[in-house]
């Protein structure tokens, strides 16, 4: 699988906390290897739009959609408690 990161996604890495920053790094290499990895907790978050929801820790999401071999990183934002 390929990963391609919108503008949108970049601010939202830029402006997270650095211990969010390696969190993340560490679950998208987990993404790459296998969706269903446990620790990500991956779902369906919008089926009509087919965007999946994924767990950075806690507190933080991050957000994708699949299409074909590539997933397309759209957000990631602290997790609306």
């Amino acid at each position: 699988m390929q990963l391609l990161y919108t503008e949108r996604f970049r601010r939202g890495y830029e402006s997270a906390p650095p211990l969010i920053q390696r969190a993340f790094d560490r679950r998208v290499t987990l993404l790459v290897r296998n969706l269903r990895h446990p620790s990500l907790r991956a779902k369906k978050y919008d089926e009509a739009r087919g965007i999946w929801q994924a767990r950075v820790n806690g507190g933080w999401r991050f957000y994708f959609t699949i299409e074909g071999d590539t997933y397309q990183l759209l957000s990631i934002i602290p997790h609306p408690k």
